[in-house]
């Protein structure tokens, strides 16, 4: 047991590191696609959701995480 973490620093915690995944996955399915240009328009359109989706993860964590 992790002494002086509470049930909300936790879920603040996975919060960011899910955005954080999200992100760097969805750059890393952008550069795949660019550099093997085999990637359908599908791909970059799900990229871009996986970013978007990550940085306002991100974002709610950074939120949640001042009060």
């Amino acid at each position: 047991m992790v002494f002086g973490v509470d049930a909300q620093g936790r879920r603040t915690d996975t919060t960011r590191i899910l955005g954080t995944i999200a992100v760097v996955v969805g750059l890393l399915i952008t550069v795949i696609g660019l550099a093997t240009d085999s990637t359908p328009a599908k791909g970059y359109f799900f990229a871009g959701l996986l970013v978007i989706v990550g940085m306002g993860l991100r974002l709610e964590a950074a939120i949640t995480d001042r009060r």
